[in-house]
């Protein structure tokens, strides 16, 4: 997923977080309607600016954001 095209930081937009670009819509708010339950047709229809793509790169994106801040534990073989 090529979710650097879609989401943009500028420190004039929101403060800076993550959107969706052309949009006021932040990552944060994206992430709390999937943590809330919400399909991405709920967001995308409580949203009208957004496309399924749209939350689907934010996802990616969030995805790999956790990938880069978070050490990954080694995985060790059972014998």
């Amino acid at each position: 997923m090529d979710y650097q095209s879609v989401i943009v930081r500028d420190a004039g937009i929101c403060g800076g977080e993550p959107v969706i670009r052309g949009t006021r819509v932040t990552l944060r708010t994206v992430l709390a309607s999937l943590a809330d339950c919400d399909s991405i047709e709920q967001i995308v229809t409580g949203f009208p600016t957004l496309s399924t793509g749209d939350v689907r790169a934010m996802i990616a994106f969030a995805a790999a954001s956790v990938e880069e801040d978070l050490p990954i534990p080694a995985i060790f073989a059972v014998a």
